[in-house]
């Protein structure tokens, strides 16, 4: 099965004049207000689409540099996963983190220098990546922190982000290859110069014609080892032996417990539509003081969570979490082992889904974790080892406390990945091929989480999809996987949905490298206005000085 699936340039012919129609008569409403009815048009130099992390950072840079801008925030929430629990930075080689990107780590590197930072802990008792003498910028910190430092900056750039949400139909008016305008739901129109698409999901890329990707692509397409399905390499993250996959043990004719893939797991190497598995990334804490006890869903189902329990009474003695302690007695808390905080399968058509698909997978993804948590922390069958260290901690009550202290985003780990002017490879990342026109670098580990659960041959369950394999250092990002084919957008930048493979976008999709590739989109869009270029023209010359000059780091030696 290929996993490609594309979008042609527009519906039809009769769309495209009947959105030219529509943008003539927005155009003839005038104004320029930033919200307002039907009709409304803003007209911008830049128009940043998704007020994630690397939104954030690249509307702040096309403000500092003199240009109008606006920040359309597509998820009630600014920041991206950065404010929404993701406090545990996947950074790889620090030093390869430069411009925006680093600036803003140094920022919470000052906060938490202040003596009133530490309310519910010393500074001192507090190791975490970044808050040892001597460093300059702190990669370990609260969701609230990182909140108000995105908004201290926002507002330093006077850049006050809209809501807005493209429309599904008719959401991208082009004049050929060229975006002249986006529409919301309600009919608002933005008009600018340079478009650039920061959400989680390429919602822009799609409503513009760009070929994208989702799932995996077969290891054969791009000459790669890690892609595709990976029954070998999935080590981590794994069943004891013996876990029994039917409701009634030993009795295939039971049928098989929610989450098995009866399909699976498919051809070793081969490319599927499966997408790696997303969570919460919740903020605990064991703080008596600021503990709420964990929550028990409506709707709660224990057979969801009969797989955990029979594993639990196959042999696992370790609690599945992996959480990270965090400032003030805080944690970044992700999934960890066989059965754990990633809904594994359940989010195969979120990339691509309506609004209201993506609420019921999301509201989905809230109950099953919720219902994890309750269970480790109440369920006798769990050891008691483990049900009492749950019982210790609880949801920080200080932390998305206008959310019911749950963070408001899911971890969208990978949605959408545009087919660009080039591609990111397994080769890139393991510096096979060095890209000549780097816009700057990553350096994690190829990390992929598990994306499904099958019956193996000895009729047990296993899970299928995790990959951790470490980058022999940093590697360049080209400009060209930032950049959509030609014929299909001229003036779009995409910074977080890159032309990249799964496997290479395991590394690439790291906040910190969204930011920082951000702030070269930025960068780039702004020479494209200057000189007036299609962004697949912007000269690399140029855009390498004005990186530099702006403290990107494109080469560490």
């Amino acid at each position: 099965m290929r996993a490609a699936i594309t979008r042609s340039l527009l519906d039809s012919f009769a769309s495209v004049a009947l959105a030219l129609l529509g943008l003539l008569a927005l155009l003839g409403a005038g104004g320029c207000a930033l919200t307002g009815g039907p009709g409304t048009i803003h007209r911008v130099d830049v128009c940043v689409y998704g007020a994630t992390s690397a939104g954030v950072v690249a509307a702040i840079h096309a403000a500092r540099e003199g240009r109008s801008v606006v920040l359309l925030d597509c998820d009630d929430w600014i920041g991206g996963l950065t404010t929404s629990g993701l406090g545990a930075t996947d950074v790889g080689n620090k030093e390869a983190i430069g411009g925006l990107s680093r600036e803003f780590y140094q920022r919470l590197r000052r906060h938490y220098e202040r003596p009133e930072a530490w309310t519910r802990q010393k500074r001192e008792e507090f190791r975490g990546r970044g808050h040892r003498k001597g460093e300059d910028a702190v990669w370990t910190f609260e969701p609230s922190v990182a909140q108000v430092t995105f908004a201290e900056m926002l507002a330093e750039a006077n850049v006050e982000p809209v809501e807005f949400r493209i429309a599904r139909r008719h959401g991208v008016v082009k004049d050929g290859p060229r975006i002249l305008a986006i529409r919301s739901e309600r009919g608002v129109a933005v008009e600018a110069k340079m478009f650039l698409d920061c959400s989680y999901e390429g919602d822009l890329l799609a409503a513009a014609g760009c070929e994208f990707v989702v799932g995996r692509e077969g290891n054969a397409q791009y000459g790669e080892t890690l892609n595709g399905v990976q029954v070998k390499n999935s080590k981590y993250h794994q069943f004891v032996t013996g876990v029994d996959p039917y409701v009634a043990p030993g009795d295939p004719s039971s049928g098989l417990l929610p989450g098995i893939d009866p399909q699976g797991p498919g051809v070793e190497g081969a490319a599927d539509h499966r997408v790696q598995a997303y969570c919460f990334r919740i903020c605990a804490t064991d703080h008596p003081d600021n503990r709420v006890p964990w929550p028990k869903p409506a709707g709660y189902d224990p057979q969801d969570y009969e797989l955990l329990l029979r594993h639990f009474e196959a042999g696992a003695k370790v609690a599945p979490w992996h959480p990270v302690r965090m400032p003030n007695r805080k944690t970044d808390s992700n999934n960890n082992r066989a059965v754990s905080t990633d809904y594994i399968g359940a989010n195969y058509d979120y990339p691509t889904a309506d609004y209201e698909t993506r609420a019921a997978i999301v509201a989905e993804h809230k109950r099953y974790q919720q219902g994890l948590h309750w269970t480790l922390a109440n369920s006798p069958r769990v050891p008691e080892k483990i049900r009492e260290q749950f019982n210790r901690f609880g949801l920080a009550a200080d932390e998305f406390v206008e959310h019911g202290n749950w963070p408001p985003l899911l971890y969208i780990r990978e949605a959408r990945r545009l087919v660009g002017h080039e591609v990111v490879t397994e080769s890139h990342c393991m510096s096979r091929v060095v890209a000549p026109n780097p816009v700057g670098m990553g350096a994690y580990a190829m990390d992929s989480h598990n994306t499904q659960r099958y019956v193996d041959e000895h009729g047990h369950v296993r899970n299928e999809g995790d990959v951790q394999v470490k980058v022999p250092g940093p590697y360049g990002v080209p400009y060209g996987a930032l950049v959509p084919q030609q014929k299909h957008a001229t003036n779009l930048l995409v910074p977080v949905c890159v032309s990249a493979t799964h496997i290479a976008f395991g590394s690439v999709r790291m906040e910190p490298v969204f930011m920082l590739l951000a702030h070269s989109a930025a960068i780039a869009a702004g020479i494209a206005i200057d000189e007036d270029l299609m962004v697949q023209d912007v000269p690399f010359d140029r855009l390498e000085k004005k990186l530099i000059a702006a403290g990107q780091i494109l080469r560490v030696q």
